[in-house]
Protein backbone atom coordinates (compact mmCIF):
# COMPACT_ATOMS: atom_id res chain seq x y z
CA UNK A 1 0.00 0.00 0.00
CA UNK A 2 1.15 3.03 -0.69
CA UNK A 3 1.73 6.23 1.56
CA UNK A 4 -0.79 8.37 -0.20
CA UNK A 5 -3.69 5.22 -0.44
CA UNK A 6 -2.59 4.75 3.53
CA UNK A 7 -3.12 8.48 3.94
CA UNK A 8 -6.59 8.56 2.44
CA UNK A 9 -8.20 5.57 4.64
CA UNK A 10 -6.26 7.15 7.62
CA UNK A 11 -8.24 10.05 7.09
CA UNK A 12 -11.56 8.55 6.23
CA UNK A 13 -11.54 6.56 9.73
CA UNK A 14 -11.12 10.18 11.37
CA UNK A 15 -13.77 11.46 9.00
CA UNK A 16 -16.33 8.65 10.17
CA UNK A 17 -15.34 9.29 14.13
CA UNK A 18 -15.65 12.46 14.18
CA UNK A 19 -19.12 12.38 12.65
CA UNK A 20 -20.50 9.58 14.65
CA UNK A 21 -18.75 10.81 18.30
CA UNK A 22 -17.68 14.21 18.65
CA UNK A 23 -16.39 15.00 21.75
CA UNK A 24 -16.49 19.39 22.21
CA UNK A 25 -19.59 21.19 19.76
CA UNK A 26 -17.32 22.40 16.82
CA UNK A 27 -18.03 23.85 13.73
CA UNK A 28 -19.73 22.04 10.88
CA UNK A 29 -17.28 19.37 9.30
CA UNK A 30 -17.62 21.52 5.93
CA UNK A 31 -16.86 24.94 8.24
CA UNK A 32 -14.86 27.56 7.05
CA UNK A 33 -11.36 27.78 6.03
CA UNK A 34 -11.76 23.46 5.39
CA UNK A 35 -10.05 24.17 1.48
CA UNK A 36 -7.29 25.67 3.17
CA UNK A 37 -6.35 23.11 5.12
CA UNK A 38 -7.06 20.33 2.26
CA UNK A 39 -4.48 22.30 0.55
CA UNK A 40 -1.47 22.55 3.46
CA UNK A 41 -3.05 18.45 3.92
CA UNK A 42 -2.46 17.73 -0.05
CA UNK A 43 1.31 19.57 -0.20
CA UNK A 44 2.49 18.80 2.92
CA UNK A 45 0.80 15.24 3.38
CA UNK A 46 1.49 14.40 0.08
CA UNK A 47 4.39 15.98 -2.24
CA UNK A 48 6.67 17.93 0.20
CA UNK A 49 7.71 15.11 2.34
CA UNK A 50 8.37 12.66 -1.07
CA UNK A 51 10.65 15.57 -2.37
CA UNK A 52 12.70 16.47 1.38
CA UNK A 53 13.42 13.04 1.33
CA UNK A 54 14.57 13.43 -2.30
CA UNK A 55 16.59 16.10 -1.41
CA UNK A 56 18.25 14.71 1.73
CA UNK A 57 19.04 11.35 -0.27
CA UNK A 58 20.64 12.39 -3.45
CA UNK A 59 21.79 16.18 -2.83
CA UNK A 60 22.65 16.59 1.13
CA UNK A 61 23.73 12.84 2.34
CA UNK A 62 26.92 12.35 -0.45
CA UNK A 63 27.92 15.46 0.85
CA UNK A 64 28.09 13.98 4.83
CA UNK A 65 29.80 10.78 3.42
CA UNK A 66 32.50 13.34 1.76
CA UNK A 67 32.95 14.82 4.32
CA UNK A 68 33.39 12.03 6.77
CA UNK A 69 35.54 10.14 4.53
CA UNK A 70 38.40 13.28 4.37
CA UNK A 71 38.20 13.34 8.29
CA UNK A 72 38.86 9.56 8.22
CA UNK A 73 35.62 8.43 9.97
CA UNK A 74 35.04 5.27 7.91
CA UNK A 75 34.89 2.82 9.02
CA UNK A 76 34.37 3.96 12.49
CA UNK A 77 30.81 5.10 11.80
CA UNK A 78 27.62 3.13 11.73
CA UNK A 79 27.23 3.51 8.14
CA UNK A 80 23.84 1.42 6.83
CA UNK A 81 23.64 -0.32 10.45
CA UNK A 82 20.16 -0.50 9.91
CA UNK A 83 19.92 -2.46 6.87
CA UNK A 84 21.17 -5.70 8.78
CA UNK A 85 18.09 -5.62 11.27
CA UNK A 86 15.49 -7.51 11.09
CA UNK A 87 12.50 -5.59 9.72
CA UNK A 88 10.19 -5.35 13.25
CA UNK A 89 13.44 -4.10 14.76
CA UNK A 90 13.94 -1.54 12.60
CA UNK A 91 10.26 -0.41 12.71
CA UNK A 92 10.70 -0.38 16.71
CA UNK A 93 13.69 1.61 16.40
CA UNK A 94 12.03 4.24 14.00
CA UNK A 95 8.98 4.84 15.86
CA UNK A 96 10.92 5.35 19.41
CA UNK A 97 14.15 7.16 18.19
CA UNK A 98 12.00 9.40 15.41
CA UNK A 99 9.32 10.43 18.50
CA UNK A 100 11.85 11.47 20.43
CA UNK A 101 13.69 13.23 17.92
CA UNK A 102 10.46 15.00 16.29
CA UNK A 103 9.66 16.02 20.45
CA UNK A 104 13.06 17.54 20.65
CA UNK A 105 12.94 19.57 17.39
CA UNK A 106 8.97 20.29 18.56
CA UNK A 107 10.52 22.14 21.64
CA UNK A 108 13.03 23.85 20.04
CA UNK A 109 9.72 25.05 17.62
CA UNK A 110 8.45 27.38 20.60
CA UNK A 111 12.24 28.00 22.30
CA UNK A 112 13.78 29.59 18.84
CA UNK A 113 11.74 33.17 17.78
CA UNK A 114 12.33 32.65 14.67
CA UNK A 115 11.20 28.94 14.75
CA UNK A 116 7.98 30.12 16.37
CA UNK A 117 7.35 32.38 13.34
CA UNK A 118 6.71 29.55 11.21
CA UNK A 119 5.04 27.21 13.96
CA UNK A 120 2.27 29.97 14.24
CA UNK A 121 0.56 28.57 12.00
CA UNK A 122 -0.27 25.25 13.15
CA UNK A 123 -1.22 27.00 16.26
CA UNK A 124 -3.21 29.37 13.71
CA UNK A 125 -5.96 26.58 14.93
CA UNK A 126 -8.98 28.34 17.14
CA UNK A 127 -11.54 27.02 18.80
CA UNK A 128 -13.79 25.13 16.84
CA UNK A 129 -11.88 24.25 14.34
CA UNK A 130 -9.04 21.23 16.37
CA UNK A 131 -9.93 18.19 13.72
CA UNK A 132 -7.96 15.30 12.69
CA UNK A 133 -7.00 17.83 9.34
CA UNK A 134 -5.20 20.11 11.11
CA UNK A 135 -2.82 17.91 11.94
CA UNK A 136 -1.42 18.76 8.74
CA UNK A 137 -1.56 22.72 9.25
CA UNK A 138 1.98 23.69 9.08
CA UNK A 139 4.51 25.88 7.41
CA UNK A 140 6.89 24.07 5.05
CA UNK A 141 9.99 25.91 6.70
CA UNK A 142 8.52 23.75 9.75
CA UNK A 143 8.60 20.11 7.58
CA UNK A 144 12.23 21.30 6.03
CA UNK A 145 13.59 21.47 9.73
CA UNK A 146 11.67 18.51 10.72
CA UNK A 147 12.83 16.19 7.56
CA UNK A 148 16.00 17.17 7.46
CA UNK A 149 16.67 16.08 10.91
CA UNK A 150 14.91 12.88 10.14
CA UNK A 151 15.52 12.09 6.82
CA UNK A 152 19.53 12.09 7.08
CA UNK A 153 20.24 9.64 9.71
CA UNK A 154 17.27 7.56 8.10
CA UNK A 155 19.01 7.11 5.36
CA UNK A 156 22.67 7.23 6.45
CA UNK A 157 21.79 4.08 9.05
CA UNK A 158 20.08 2.34 5.85
CA UNK A 159 16.71 1.61 7.43
CA UNK A 160 14.12 0.46 4.35
CA UNK A 161 10.79 1.20 3.34
CA UNK A 162 8.60 -1.42 4.97
CA UNK A 163 9.55 -0.03 8.33
CA UNK A 164 9.57 3.62 7.01
CA UNK A 165 6.00 3.50 5.67
CA UNK A 166 5.56 1.53 9.47
CA UNK A 167 6.28 4.55 11.20
CA UNK A 168 5.23 6.97 8.71
CA UNK A 169 1.65 5.18 8.95
CA UNK A 170 1.59 5.18 12.26
CA UNK A 171 3.12 8.86 12.70
CA UNK A 172 -0.20 9.87 10.43
CA UNK A 173 -2.86 8.11 12.60
CA UNK A 174 -1.72 9.05 15.63
CA UNK A 175 -0.91 12.64 14.46
CA UNK A 176 -4.87 12.64 13.09
CA UNK A 177 -6.09 11.12 16.40
CA UNK A 178 -4.25 13.86 18.74
CA UNK A 179 -6.11 16.45 16.70
CA UNK A 180 -9.06 15.20 16.29
CA UNK A 181 -12.67 16.25 17.87
CA UNK A 182 -13.00 12.44 19.95
CA UNK A 183 -12.65 12.04 23.64
CA UNK A 184 -10.38 9.68 24.03
CA UNK A 185 -6.68 10.03 26.60
CA UNK A 186 -7.79 8.17 29.60
CA UNK A 187 -6.06 5.32 32.17
CA UNK A 188 -3.09 4.76 32.89
CA UNK A 189 -2.12 4.78 28.99
CA UNK A 190 -1.86 8.48 29.40
CA UNK A 191 1.19 8.18 30.65
CA UNK A 192 2.75 6.69 27.86
CA UNK A 193 0.79 7.68 24.61
CA UNK A 194 -0.51 10.99 23.42
CA UNK A 195 -4.06 11.63 22.94
CA UNK A 196 -6.47 14.61 21.85
CA UNK A 197 -6.96 15.43 25.57
CA UNK A 198 -3.20 15.95 26.15
CA UNK A 199 -2.68 17.42 22.73
CA UNK A 200 -5.50 20.25 23.40
CA UNK A 201 -3.39 21.49 25.93
CA UNK A 202 -0.46 22.27 23.51
CA UNK A 203 -2.62 24.28 21.62
CA UNK A 204 -3.46 26.76 24.69
CA UNK A 205 -3.82 30.15 24.03
CA UNK A 206 -2.99 31.37 27.62
CA UNK A 207 -0.09 29.44 29.21
CA UNK A 208 3.35 28.26 28.47
CA UNK A 209 4.25 25.92 26.26
CA UNK A 210 4.10 22.03 27.25
CA UNK A 211 3.01 18.45 26.15
CA UNK A 212 5.35 18.31 23.27
CA UNK A 213 4.81 14.73 22.02
CA UNK A 214 3.43 13.38 19.45
CA UNK A 215 3.46 9.29 19.53
CA UNK A 216 4.59 9.24 23.17
CA UNK A 217 3.34 11.35 25.97
CA UNK A 218 6.44 9.44 28.21
CA UNK A 219 9.15 12.39 26.83
CA UNK A 220 6.80 15.17 28.55
CA UNK A 221 6.19 12.93 32.06
CA UNK A 222 9.88 12.77 32.12
CA UNK A 223 11.32 15.76 31.06
CA UNK A 224 8.78 18.01 33.08
CA UNK A 225 6.82 19.00 30.26
CA UNK A 226 3.41 17.24 30.68
CA UNK A 227 0.05 19.17 31.71
CA UNK A 228 -3.04 17.13 31.94
CA UNK A 229 -5.75 18.83 34.21
CA UNK A 230 -9.48 16.96 34.08
CA UNK A 231 -10.98 20.30 32.42
CA UNK A 232 -10.42 21.45 28.67
CA UNK A 233 -8.40 25.11 27.87
CA UNK A 234 -10.40 28.06 28.01
CA UNK A 235 -9.23 28.89 24.30
CA UNK A 236 -6.82 27.45 21.85
CA UNK A 237 -4.16 29.18 19.59
CA UNK A 238 -1.83 31.95 20.77
CA UNK A 239 -1.78 35.84 21.64
CA UNK A 240 -2.01 37.30 18.44
CA UNK A 241 -3.17 34.57 16.34
CA UNK A 242 -5.79 37.23 14.46
CA UNK A 243 -2.70 38.57 12.96
CA UNK A 244 -2.42 35.56 10.87
CA UNK A 245 -4.16 35.86 7.54
CA UNK A 246 -6.64 33.13 6.27
CA UNK A 247 -5.52 31.05 3.26
CA UNK A 248 -2.94 28.53 2.02
CA UNK A 249 -1.39 31.05 0.12
CA UNK A 250 -0.74 33.66 2.87
CA UNK A 251 -0.64 31.50 5.58
CA UNK A 252 2.61 30.36 3.67
CA UNK A 253 4.46 33.88 3.35
CA UNK A 254 3.28 35.83 6.37
CA UNK A 255 5.90 33.74 8.73
CA UNK A 256 8.74 34.76 6.16
CA UNK A 257 8.45 38.35 6.94
CA UNK A 258 7.88 37.64 11.00
CA UNK A 259 11.05 35.64 11.26
CA UNK A 260 13.69 38.03 9.38
CA UNK A 261 12.63 40.33 12.15
CA UNK A 262 12.13 37.59 14.74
Amino acid sequence: MSYVVGLALISAVFVAAEALRPWRPQQPQLRRGLFSDLLFLVFNGHFLGVGLYFVATRAVLPHVDTALRSVGAYPYVYRNAAAGWPTWVQALVLVIGFDFLQWAIHRLLHAVPWLWQFHKVHHSVVDGEMDWIVSFRFHWVEAVVYKTLQYLPLAFFGFGATPVLIQAFLGTAVGHLNHSNLDVGHGRWRYILNSPRMHLWHHDADGPAKNFGIIFSVWDWLFGTAHLPARAPARIGFAEVAELPPGFIRRSLWPLWRARDA
